[in-house]
């Protein structure tokens, strides 16, 4: 669709379900104005809770799982049915919702003293609420995940009946209701409580840096870096897909951003539809593995394992890098397989200048990852990061006001010197919240600053609206949580794998990726995660397997999920964008994705890859030394991988030299004697080949 100007209409994404997020807007008349207020009031609890500890942990998971029952009957309502009695019954259902929520905080000293022994209503409110999680993850996902955790309530509920080893002792209904709906370790267990604190935050932060034109600038960065190069656009498009990870996390949403951009780009400068759709859902779905924001997996990951955020984030920057490395060098070799080029010099806009022009944007983000590798808590370094970010938003609508530069620079100046002034112990909530409430205060008294408020406001119901498939996700997934840690089923699985790598740990490892990908294939990222990381972490971790290492092996895979057939989520919100079949797209995203099928299983065998110790060449070259050969083996492999996918280098490689190309990459991912020595040889040779066959046809040519 191309508007009057001759630009490209951004292209409605549609899906069978909610997961992906909702219409714009939230719904017909007075039943919107509904919705958007409580988006406001779930928005301004969260910001609370962030900024200031005044509710136990307990009662601040119980309002949170009560918001997203209320906020997912009410809009599903408000979209699907055709009258106000439909709306109005969606509104009630949520609203039952709501109040099983707040029953954790009206009697939260009384659930505390009863605890093993509820009464009737007990039983009663945490029916009640099972039934909605499931019935509202339906309609908001579809029946793929509650279908999955059905199923384990029905082992939960009937698991004695089954022969050994599959059995348990068998429990009461009081006990699994408890359970499930009053304890730590099933519907309000560490997904939910991630999803009430950390989740919803940088959700938001990423909300408003977006408000404030972080996309433009990532955009403008990576035409004015990658452009004019050969087969720019492609670049371009793994590029700001990257740097848009650092602050949504979100794969889809990346695609659905920033794929508006740059697939019809790569189209329009002769990429196939397939392959540019493929570009970028690939380089899409790395957003969830990409520092300093991370997928909401990461900060689940981090309260699982006991580890500071920071922790996971320094582990997964080289194969964040890796993975973003694989993808363009791909399109580039896509590019010359098809004598594709650059943009020209008149199309692609300054990056020095995008930079100058919006440096400021770069702050809270700056700000943020220096803040978790400082050691504070991914609460406090979002709530300031947040506050920054704010504090910009509305410093610009103010001196939009401002009649010469002058006083635009005095303003600047003076509001870092009131940051330096309240900061001088460390940054505090209070004074940080003070001085966004004065610039508040003077942004209510300017035309354009109530126009900012008013958009600021829309970020945060949007941010609302953005929280509910990820907080449903991990509210229903706590049933599969309960019912392992109450009958131990994991232990089985774990034995499996225990018992398959006691023959090879690469058929554990095979199984395990096996299993997150068709997990992945009906569920999100964050099930994906949690349950194979439950059943299959801990046994890998009895391997020699370093845990984090494991649990990232187990997030890799979930991810890769999302790039492959036959659902391939990625692909299917890039599909209406391209104008081309999701399998097509799937498939494609799986060719150049390869090397991220393979990158787990270098860092298993190389933990040094995720700065970890123990790598087999770290009594050689030191742990910075092994840190580095690992990186390097590890480029090499990517590059033969590319080789192969693509069937290019310097010319186009024939059925032989891809053969030996995959042998090399094989043996530099192995674990056996000169493994290294033959894959480093073998590379050498068909790198050595490939620039003969060059000059061969050069000479031709001439």
């Amino acid at each position: 669709m191309v508007d009057a100007e001759g630009a490209q209409a951004p292209v409605k994404v549609e899906f069978d379900n909610f997961e992906h997020g909702f219409p714009e807007g939230f719904g017909p008349g007075g039943w919107g104005h509904l919705a958007y207020a409580v988006g406001i009031a779930f928005a301004a609890f969260q910001l609370v809770i962030a900024a200031w500890n005044v509710l136990p942990s307990q009662v601040v998971r119980g309002v949170h799982v009560g918001f997203l029952i209320l906020m997912t009957f009410g809009l599903i309502g408000n979209f699907t049915a055709k009258g106000n009695s439909g709306r109005a019954a969606g509104w009630l259902i949520g609203g039952a919702g709501f109040l099983c929520g707040l029953y954790q905080w009206i009697f939260y000293a009384d659930l505390i003293a009863r605890d093993g022994d509820p009464t009737r209503l007990d039983l009663a409110i945490g029916t009640l609420l099972a039934v909605l999680i499931f019935e509202g993850t339906r309609r908001l996902m579809g029946l793929a995940l509650p279908l999955m955790c059905g199923a384990c309530i029905l082992y939960w509920f009937f698991g004695q009946h089954l022969p050994a080893p599959f059995n348990h002792r068998g429990y009461d209904f009081d006990q699994i209701i408890t359970h499930l709906s009053y304890g730590t370790e099933g519907f309000y267990g560490v997904p939910i409580y991630v999803s009430a604190t950390y989740i919803f935050l940088f959700i938001l932060f990423g909300a408003f840096l977006e408000r404030a034109g972080m996309i433009q600038l990532f955009t403008d960065v990576a035409l004015g870096l990658f452009g004019g190069t050969r087969g720019g656009p492609a670049k371009v498009a793994v590029f700001a897909s990257g740097m848009m990870g650092t602050i949504s996390g979100s794969g889809v949403a990346n695609v659905v951003t920033v794929g508006q951009f740059t697939i019809p780009l790569m189209i329009r400068f002769g990429y196939r539809r397939s392959f540019a759709a493929g570009v970028e859902a690939t380089a899409s779905m790395g957003g969830q593995i990409m520092p300093p924001v991370m997928g909401a997996v990461a900060f689940i990951m981090a309260e699982t394992l006991g580890v500071d955020y920071s922790v996971i984030v320094k582990a997964a920057v080289i194969p964040a890098i890796l993975y973003f490395a694989s993808a363009f060098w791909m399109v580039h070799l896509e590019a010359g397989k098809r004598g594709l080029v650059g943009m020209k010099r008149s199309e692609i806009p300054s990056a020095w200048h995008a930079l100058v022009a919006r440096w400021y944007l770069v702050l809270p983000l700056a700000a943020l990852a220096y803040m978790l590798f400082e050691g504070f808590t991914p609460l406090y370094a979002g709530s300031i990061g947040l506050a920054l970010t704010v504090t910009l938003i509305l410093g610009a609508s103010i001196t939009l006001g401002f009649s010469n530069n002058v006083l635009r620079y005095v303003f600047w100046i003076g509001l870092a010197l009131v940051f330096a002034a309240v900061s001088h112990n460390g940054l505090e909530i209070v004074p940080v919240a003070s001085v966004v409430g004065v610039l508040l205060l003077i942004s209510a008294i300017t035309r354009g600053g109530r126009a900012t408020l008013a958009a600021c406001r829309d970020s945060l119901a949007d941010s609302a609206k953005s929280a509910l498939a990820v907080g449903m996700a991990c509210a229903i997934v706590g049933s599969i949580i309960g019912m392992m840690t109450q009958t131990g089923v994991g232990t089985i699985f774990g034995s499996w794998i225990i018992g398959l790598g006691a023959k090879s740990l690469f058929l554990a490892l095979v199984m395990t990726m096996l299993l997150s990908i068709l997990l992945g294939t009906g569920i999100p990222t964050i099930p994906t995660y949690i349950i194979t990381a439950a059943l299959a972490a801990p046994a890998l971790a009895k391997l020699g397997v370093a845990l984090i290492v494991s649990h990232m092996f187990a997030f890799y895979y979930g991810i890769m999920a999302d790039l492959s057939p036959p659902v391939a989520l990625a692909a299917l919100a890039a599909a209406p964008i391209a104008r081309e079949s999701p399998d097509k797209i799937g498939w494609e995203a799986m060719r150049i994705a390869l090397a991220g099928y393979v990158i787990p299983f270098v860092f298993v065998y190389s933990p040094s890859l995720m700065l970890q110790p123990g790598d087999p060449m770290q009594a050689q070259l030191g742990f910075y030394g092994a840190v580095a050969f690992a990186t390097f083996k590890a480029l090499v492999a990517i590059g033969l991988f590319g080789m192969v996918a693509i069937g290019f280098l310097f010319a186009r490689l024939t059925p032989l030299e891809r053969g030996i190309a995959f042998i090399a990459a094989l043996c530099l991912l192995g674990d056996f004697r000169f493994s290294d020595t033959a894959g480093f040889v073998l590379a050498m040779a068909c790198i050595f080949w490939q620039w003969r066959q060059r000059l061969r046809g050069a000479v031709a040519v001439a």
